[in-house]
């Protein structure tokens, strides 16, 4: 009885070795399958995030105005003693505008750009320069004003450089004759603009409805080449390259290059506004040009090969033009630099 005892509880002991070894089995069975399966789920999470990463590279917001840096508009001199002109390919938007004479000048507005870059050659500021450095909120760069510039300058104290002021942010070349050969360069603007303690931020969005997305302009005209004629002495023309696709930039039939790197003047954007502009009796003798931009002004938006009728519309003198399509409705800018030509009433504007 005693040995029959003693089996009954090695048997027992064995009935439970069993289990135990059978119980950490499964434990140890379920443990593998379920970090198995974790690592699964987690292969397939960086799968997702590297995705989402990928997408968000493919769009990382507008190139031509990024950050929040202040923009600078500097008056470019466009004569021909001035020409070729340079840094004007790194400007964001460049205005063309009539003076006097039936000359034009260009206000271009750079942001972020290389701060070592030559620009220029800088002229002297107009009074209708100021609108567009405004509703741009730029600090402004000039070299000299007419009289109601110069009043308009100190009455809404406008941050600017000026060469008749200074002379630490401007040189003269000798290979241009004066007054056509002032240049200077972001760095020494910025530091300028720093001694004066001049805002170098912004929080005004720009003035154009720049999108990411390529903007086709649907049941637009052909616009292959665009003629604007000031004058018959500065005959401006743009001529689409279907490679690049953008526009090459011509004054009376010839290519424009810069006077630094060579490069062709190209822009991605042409906005054509028509505005009346009259002679002044400011500065008797010169032919001072106003001109009225204030209002509901006739214009075209040309990108990628087509052109749009548009209506540009201003109703301050520092409120931002706003550019909309014939229904009212803010056009889209394609990411890209945009030459606004603003010309006047009367100007033939064509298209082929």
């Amino acid at each position: 009885m005693k040995g029959k005892g003693i089996d009954m509880k090695n048997k027992a002991l064995i009935v439970i070795l069993i289990l135990v070894v059978i119980s950490l089995a499964v434990l140890l069975g379920m443990k593998f399958f379920y970090n198995n399966e974790t690592e699964h789920v987690n292969e397939n999470e960086d799968v997702e995030t590297d995705l989402e990463n990928d997408e968000e590279a493919v769009k990382t917001g507008i190139d031509i105005w990024p950050g929040d840096s202040r923009s600078v508009a500097v008056v470019i001199d466009n004569v021909g003693e001035a020409k070729p002109q340079t840094g004007i390919n790194d400007a964001a938007i460049v205005y063309e505008i009539t003076v006097e004479g039936g000359l034009t000048r260009l206000l271009a507005v750079f942001k972020d750009v290389d701060k070592e870059k030559t620009i220029g050659p800088v002229r002297s500021a107009r009074p209708v320069f100021i609108d567009y450095v405004l509703e741009n909120d730029s600090i402004f760069v000039h070299f000299g004003y007419s009289a109601r510039a110069q009043r308009d300058i100190a009455n809404l104290k406008i941050n600017n450089v000026n060469g008749l002021v200074t002379d630490s942010a401007f040189w003269r070349t000798s290979e241009k004759k004066a007054p056509h050969n002032v240049l200077t360069n972001m760095s020494k603007v910025l530091e300028y603009a720093q001694k004066k303690e001049y805002r170098t931020t912004t929080s005004q969005r720009s003035v154009l409805n720049y999108v990411v997305d390529e903007v086709e302009i649907e049941d637009g005209q052909i616009a292959n080449t665009v003629n604007i004629p000031y004058t018959s002495s500065n005959k401006v023309s743009f001529k689409y390259n279907q490679e690049t696709k953008r526009y090459e930039r011509y004054v009376n039939g010839k290519l424009e290059k810069d006077w630094t790197s060579g490069e062709a003047r190209t822009t991605k954007n042409i906005i054509v506004t028509f505005a009346h502009n009259y002679t002044t009796d400011e500065d008797p003798g010169y032919g001072r040009q106003e001109i009225e931009n204030i209002g509901n002004l006739k214009g075209y938006y040309i990108t990628n090969g087509q052109v749009m009728e548009i209506v540009c519309s201003k109703t301050s003198r520092n409120s931002k033009t706003v550019y909309k399509d014939k229904n009212g409705k803010e056009i889209q800018v394609n990411d890209g630099n945009t030459y606004i030509q603003i010309v006047p009433i009367d100007t033939k504007v064509t298209f082929e």
